[in-house]
């Protein structure tokens, strides 16, 4: 077993043995000992289907013919029950006169597999059936457990999902064997997994417009192929203005026969489209004032699709997907799913529960479910997030078990509060990852869906969803960042796989920080902590790293790698960079600097370049194919919905002054010119951190100043004597070999051209204590520690609960989670898990620590997720993490923020060592980052970066 592993890996080409959400390997370019032959010199097997068949299962058998024509060159004939001696068999149990008549006769095992939910068997058979020498068996447990199976050997063979939608192109191979074994994919964890195309104007529309016309069945069947593609079987259509099953009557007759189980969105009851109440009439939306036409339309609609395999939603919000009116009475909504579910035993002619329905407690309608409304036990509960990616409710785990089982809707794109979020992909899979893990571990597992907006550029957390929704235990977040890699091989091939996956990682961690629609030129600090210049250089630093990429790789990838990884980094970096410049502009203004015009210039420049990246997109990529793809506007917010066009955020420019020397300092927009004494305190500088710092001499005018710096011999300036036309940043640390012990303030003296003479104090501190302090103990950096979660001096676990690190999850480095997530809440005592930090201190007082986790919502509906800290052997805080953040204004600042802050007092009665201690208190918390203020904290985004330790 070991030597054949061994050998496939080498004959793949894999640079690691991991499978997620599928088959292991068993494709190889080259022949070994049993292999079968797919394809190789001028021959390809035969694809062999049974006249009895599904027609979507000989329609993927067709997509497969394809598939290998695209790879090798040679199409293989597809026969219907016409044997050859090198056959590649495709049929599903009870479908297939050929598979069954291989069960019959010993050919396959098929236990395990018969009688499931979606499973696939692969396997390699001699002789199988009379003038078959050898077969390449793909047997299903259903219609799509076949379908699966064939694309499973598709992309296997290198024809990416994506070959249409993203444009990949197939990977060339002369020949193509399949690896003796027995292959199964078993069961989906989640029984429904799909996605719903949803604000889809005005790219998507647009699109789908231009290239077939509107959302009519030509667009359907790539959406089709797609779903299954990867291992999806639901869809929400797209409904803003589209109705379904009305635009096209062909939609449902083909989404039925490829083996796409069609919904409609958490307010379009009975599969009729929100549209088709305004194209057909419709009166109120009221049941109460207007039940009899509600009952007629509803009645009319799935008549339509009767016989098509559906989920039917049940329920009623207020009129355009609104609430509805206050006061409604639980009685009123319990009696309309009962009037819908009368409606579907009449149409059917079955009983109700015969008939899969979900209620989505989309919004209030959970409220009403908390209040007690219930629906019958057969109707799935579609549990949703909060649109922002955060899960409102799960179910008890102590909870009855309801046949219908319960399910998420989940987020990576929404219209409404605090902002839309359409352009571009900012869900990093950590976050997915985390969230659905929750719903996976609490047994919400009965549909998963999730909006997609106009599908592209979604691609890759699209494909993430359905592979975790497929196959949770398979993807631990340990392995995140290895299914990031294997994706981008299976896309771009093994060379640059790894540094492609990292940029991927990059950017999708990112704009995750904050939403670009919310980015503006406040959002970091420009003065603190160089966080705006450092965010700004980190994405010009990947913008770089992949357009080195997109210059190597082949000609034929780079259309592909355009959309999946250069546009998205590309555009975020410019948008990064234009915001930073207009705030750099306004400071500027402010300060009177003589390279505030420049800087609106380049402002205008960087629009520009927004306009023309989208244009590229639109026009030119893959010779316009994606036209209108990248309309989406995405600059000039004013309030939550949209601008009509984007709009350059305001810039200054200034009439020039007198030449003139002027001085910044870090961490403070103040300036001092002419005879001056600065007034703000410099960043003090110590031997434990050992950190450098700047200064800025800028013009107030034309011309060229010169100037020259004093201090005393253990200060270092990098720049002590120069000139400059412009302005000029200086760094300043100091050499400790010199300088004095203990903490001393020192006179710098800068002496201009232009006569100017301007001082400041420099506060060093060389703690003599540096080589008898302890290692590895985080210390103060200008009245400071920083500490991400991850860097633990030491995890305590308890019987029942361990630490798991999420590794790049976030908006700095990694978060932290107690698991098991389903452990009920604990009570403090010693012997409770919790994470130890060790710091050290050189004063003693009530500092504040400051908390960072995520904005997870209180899913238990209890009274709040909480967690403690303390110091020492001090008695622990409890905080609640939820019960601040109820109203939408505290809701709404902890997702547009994608973090909630709190802050504790802890008291440091001694100089020295001291351990801060997070303790888990409830399940799902996600600690970020710690910091303790200890009087120096300045306001910033993402908070200080990592103070350092003592070595």
């Amino acid at each position: 077993m070991m030597k054949r592993i061994f050998l496939l890996i080498l004959i793949t080409g894999l640079n690691n043995y991991c499978v997620f959400a599928g088959i292991k390997p068993f494709i190889s370019k080259k022949p070994i000992n049993g292999s079968f032959c797919i394809s190789e010199k001028q021959k390809s097997a035969t694809l062999l289907v049974s006249k009895n068949e599904w027609p979507g299962v000989i329609r993927a058998a067709k997509d497969l013919q394809d598939d290998i024509r695209k790879v090798t060159g040679r199409a293989p004939e597809l026969n219907i029950d016409q044997t050859t001696p090198m056959a590649i068999i495709i049929g599903t149990i009870g479908s297939s006169k050929i598979i069954d008549q291989l069960i019959k006769t010993n050919k396959i095992n098929v236990k395990g597999i018969s009688g499931s939910w979606e499973t696939t068997l692969i396997e390699i058979v001699k002789n199988p059936l009379p003038g078959v020498d050898k077969a390449l068996v793909i047997a299903g447990s259903d219609k799509r457990g076949t379908i699966y199976g064939i694309y499973e050997l598709s992309y296997q063979i290198g024809v990416s999902p994506w070959y249409y939608w993203a444009d990949v192109p197939p990977k060339k191979s002369n020949a193509l064997y399949a690896i003796p074994g027995r292959y199964v994919n078993a069961a989906p964890a989640v029984k429904y997994r799909g996605i719903f195309l949803n604000d889809e104007a005005p790219a998507l529309s647009g699109w789908s417009k231009k290239e077939f016309g509107g959302f009519n069945h030509k667009f359907y069947e790539k959406v089709f192929e797609l779903i299954l593609r990867l291992k999806g079987n639901y869809l929400w259509p797209a409904m803003w203005g589209s109705a379904f099953n009305d635009d096209d009557k062909m939609n449902p007759v083909l989404a039925d026969e490829y083996g796409v189980v069609i919904g409609t969105s958490h307010h379009e009851p009975l599969t009729r489209a929100h549209d088709e109440w305004r194209r057909y009439n419709g009166g109120k939306w009221n049941y109460e004032k207007n039940p009899n036409q509600l009952k007629s339309f509803w009645e009319s609609g799935l008549r339509r699709v009767a016989d098509k395999e559906q989920i039917i939603t049940v329920g009623m919000r207020g009129d355009g997907d609104e609430p509805m009116t206050e006061g409604t009475a639980t009685a009123l909504l319990e009696k309309i799913v009962k009037d819908q579910r009368e409606i579907i035993t009449k149409v059917t002619k079955k009983p109700a529960a015969q008939t899969p329905q979900l209620w989505a407690l989309y919004k209030e309608v959970q409220e009403y479910y908390d209040k007690g409304m219930r629906v019958p036990d057969d109707v799935t509960l579609l549990l949703c997030d909060d649109n922002w990616g955060n899960i409102r409710k799960l179910p008890a785990l102590n909870e009855a078990s309801r046949t219908g089982g319960y399910g998420v809707y989940y987020h990576f794109d929404y219209v409404g509060g605090p902002r839309n979020y359409k352009w571009i992909n900012t869900n990093p899979i950590q976050k997915v990852w985390e969230q659905m893990n929750l719903a996976y571990e609490y047994n919400a597992n009965q549909i998963w869906i999730v909006n997609v907006g106009d599908l592209k550029p979604m691609e890759f957390p699209i494909e993430f969803f359905l592979d975790y929704a497929w196959a949770p235990d398979d993807i631990s977040a340990e392995k995140l960042k290895q299914y990031t890699i294997n994706w981008c091989i299976k896309q771009f091939g093994t060379t640059y796989a790894a540094q492609i996956a990292n940029i991927l990682d990059h950017y999708a961690k990112y704009n995750g920080r904050i939403k670009p629609e919310l980015l503006n030129e406040n959002t970091y600090s420009l003065v603190n902590y160089k966080e705006f210049e450092t965010v700004v250089n980190d994405y010009k630093s990947l913008e770089g790293q992949a357009r080195i990429i997109y210059s190597k790789i082949p000609e034929q990838l780079r259309d592909a790698y355009y959309q999946l990884i250069m546009h998205p980094v590309e555009a975020s970096a410019n948008l990064y960079e234009l915001y930073y410049t207009v705030a750099k502009n306004r400071l500027y203004a402010k300060q009177g600097r003589i390279l505030t015009n420049e800087l609106s210039k380049k402002a205008d420049s960087l629009f520009k370049r927004d306009a023309d990246i989208s244009h590229f997109y639109n026009k030119i990529l893959a010779g316009g194919k994606w036209d209108h793809m990248m309309d989406q506007t995405h600059i000039g917010y004013t309030n939550w919905q949209q601008p009509e066009q984007n709009t350059i955020p305001k810039t200054y420019k200034i009439e020039y002054a007198k030449s003139k020397l002027a001085l910044a300092i870090e961490g403070t927009d103040s300036i001092w010119t002419d005879k001056s004494h600065v007034s703000k305190g410099f960043p003090l500088i110590d031997n434990l951190s050992n950190q450098s710092h700047y200064i800025e001499l800028f013009n107030t005018g034309k011309g060229i100043l010169k100037y020259e710096i004093k201090a005393p011999d253990y200060i270092i300036i990098d720049q002590q004597k120069a000139s400059f036309e412009t302005e000029k940043r200086i760094k300043i640390k100091v050499d400790w070999a010199k300088a004095p012990l203990g903490i001393k303030t020192c006179l710098i003296e800068i002496n201009g051209s232009d006569g100017s003479k301007i001082t400041f104090n420099l506060q060093t501190k060389h703690n003599k204590l540096i080589n008898k302090v302890e290692t590895n103990l985080f210390v103060s950096q200008n009245g400071y520690i920083s500490i991400e979660a991850s860097n633990y001096s030491k995890a305590i676990n308890s019987k029942a609960i361990s630490w798991k690190t999420i590794p790049n999850y976030g908006k700095t480095l990694s978060g932290v989670i107690p698991v098991p997530v389903t452990a009920p809440t604990q009570n403090l005592d010693k012997n409770a898990a919790h994470l130890a930090y060790d710091v050290y201190l050189d004063s003693v007082g009530i500092y504040t620590l400051h908390t960072y986790v995520s904005p997870t919502i209180d899913f238990s509906n209890t009274d709040g997720l909480k967690y403690a800290v303390s110091v020492d052997d001090q008695p622990a805080t409890i905080v609640n993490t939820s019960i601040d953040y109820k109203t939408e204004d505290t809701w709404g600042r902890s997702v547009a923020n994608s973090i909630k802050v709190f802050k504790t007092p802890l008291n440091f009665d001694k100089v020295g060592k001291h351990t801060i201690k997070y303790w888990m208190v409830s399940p799902g918390v996600v600690l970020q980052k710690l910091v303790l203020d200890m009087g120096g904290l300045k306001p910033s985004f993402l908070g200080p970066p990592e103070t350092v330790k003592t070595k």
